[in-house]
């Protein structure tokens, strides 16, 4: 538990190397070593290259190999950890029933508009104690480093008052000292219009940016701030209040744009330099253009089209416009319940038109840079944070291949093995 490995004779060592989100073409160069191997040391990576490069180097410094837990990744993958840069994992309650209501043909604004989609989750974890959301907190990144996520965004927004917006982020805080897997908590109060508010948009933004934001940025209980910019949501002149204000206290920004119908939000996510605007799916020509030119990234859900039968954002076109395309679940309890990232994979690959060396780009490097951490983690670089996945496949391309059938056999955080599928479970557990 010393953060010391040596991981060696890898078919594949996919690097995915950069300090920065890969744009356009770049998305499809995953920098490979055959043979490969690497030595992360007191949790970064100290040395990458093939394994007789590594092997002759751990001699010539002679090395004492007794510190290092060693892994033969023969006939193996080896890549970055994964990075799941948009979900809202800490929550009460679920919604079951209301998966049932859009099967037999009811909308997501019909479903939330008779009480149900996101107001329905607030009333949960309001009710919800601390504790609650962190047992259930824990079991969902469990499930998440499973498959291969080493980092993780967490938003909030299922509060929409004071005590619930700072209880999630406290919870997402404690979760981040004692899990595996690194926390990046979001605050996204702005996240639907609470009962008390109905049709008070502009008094509910000024609640939060008068009483809540204020703690959040002095408590340093969020790294950025997010708002759902939609119709019969928020519009985009407070959107742009409220993520202003957001940047004034130090947070860096996120929004929810153009989801549903097509409102500005891609051009406003340019204007106001957020790392990375969400959804996208009825985002224009011109809002994606300007993301590109300004180093948005563009993280797309294709998880969440797919569960509302709605069509799939335009990876392949912003791609090919020079755009950096990130991918996400968008775990939540309403619109898309799931943590599995083979499923993004696969639907990315088959319905989005992204190659296979892109979406591993999306799910790496640029996830990584959707949360303002490319520098740190989202590749197999000297110096960054040895979080690693080894596939039970020789190729990366096993990874869409098993369509939704997670491929993961080992995760490595900070240099430490913490899931190993063959002894069936995270080892603390």
């Amino acid at each position: 538990m010393n953060g010391n490995i040596i991981i060696k004779n890898a078919s594949q060592l996919v690097t995915c190397s950069g300090s920065a989100a890969k744009k356009g073409g770049e998305m499809a160069e995953l920098h490979l070593i055959s043979d490969g191997a690497l030595v992360i040391t007191e949790g970064k990576i100290d040395a990458v290259g093939t394994t007789r490069e590594i092997e002759a180097r751990l001699e010539a410094s002679a090395a004492d190999l007794k510190d290092f837990d060693i892994i033969d990744a023969r006939n193996k993958a080896v890549l970055p950890g994964f990075v799941d840069s948009h979900t809202h994992f800490v929550f009460g309650g679920y919604r079951a029933e209301e998966f049932s209501w859009r099967l037999r043909g009811d909308s997501y604004m019909e479903i939330m508009n008779r009480g149900g989609g996101i107001v329905n989750t607030v009333k949960a974890t309001r009710d919800a104690s601390a504790d609650q959301l962190f047992q259930c907190g824990i079991q969902r990144l469990d499930a998440m480093l499973a498959f291969g996520v080493t980092t993780v965004e967490g938003k909030s927004g299922y509060g929409l008052d004071h005590d619930t917006e700072i209880k999630q982020l406290e919870v997402m805080a404690h979760l981040d000292q004692v899990h595996y897997a690194d926390v990046v908590p979001t605050f996204l109060g702005a996240h639907a219009i609470p009962p008390e508010y109905l049709n008070r948009q502009d008094d509910f933004i000024d609640f939060m940016i008068d009483e809540v934001l204020p703690e959040v940025s002095e408590r340093k209980l969020a790294q950025f701030c997010d708002v759902f910019c939609e119709k019969n949501v928020f519009s985009v002149p407070q959107s742009r209040r409220l993520l202003t204000r957001a940047a004034g206290l130090g947070l860096k920004l996120k929004l929810h744009a153009d989801e549903i119908v097509q409102t500005g939000g891609a051009e406003l996510a340019a204007e106001l330099g957020a790392v990375s605007a969400d959804h996208l799916l009825q985002a224009s020509d011109e809002g994606l253009q300007r993301m590109a030119a300004a180093g948005v990234v563009a993280t797309l859900l294709p998880a969440t089209a797919f569960s509302l039968k709605e069509p799939y954002a335009r990876g392949r076109h912003i791609i090919d416009a020079g755009g950096a395309v990130a991918l996400a679940t968008d775990f939540n309890p309403g619109s898309c319940f799931t943590e599995s990232i083979p499923l993004i994979f696969s639907l990315a690959t088959l319905y989005m038109g992204i190659t296979t060396e892109e979406a591993i780009s999306a799910m790496t490097i640029n996830a990584a840079a959707a949360l303002d951490r490319a520098d740190t983690i989202g590749s197999l670089d000297v110096g960054k944070q040895g979080d690693v996945v080894i596939l039970e496949y020789p190729s990366y391309h096993f990874i869409p291949y098993h369509l939704a059938v997670n491929t993961v056999e080992k995760v490595v955080k900070k240099g430490t093995l913490v899931f190993d599928k063959q002894k069936r479970g995270m080892t603390y557990c």
